[in-house]
């Protein structure tokens, strides 16, 4: 299980990764922060980019907050390091 803390930007033209926010990564999402529609994106933007099933991917904490942890099954810390390196480079 590897653990992730983001920044979203809710309402944005594009759902993605786009770069660094001190020192987490920035993610994008379409939906607008409304009835936790944010969340749902963020959860299907990670599960597609990291080739994991949605129930696989869990908000643990920040639900209310740009700033969001999350849990994510079958990706270890390892994975997802070079995941995100390939995606928006190092910091």
């Amino acid at each position: 299980m590897a653990r992730l803390t983001v920044r979203v930007q809710p309402g944005a033209r594009r759902s993605g990764f786009t770069g660094w926010f001190g020192d987490h990564p920035r993610l994008a999402v379409a939906a607008p922060p409304v009835d936790g529609a944010a969340n749902d994106e963020c959860v299907r933007v990670l599960a597609t980019t990291f080739g994991v099933r949605r129930r696989d991917v869990r908000l643990v904490v920040g639900a209310a907050s740009r700033t969001k942890h999350f849990e994510i099954d079958g990706l270890d810390e390892d994975d997802l390091a070079a995941e995100l390196t390939r995606l928006i480079g190092g910091r």
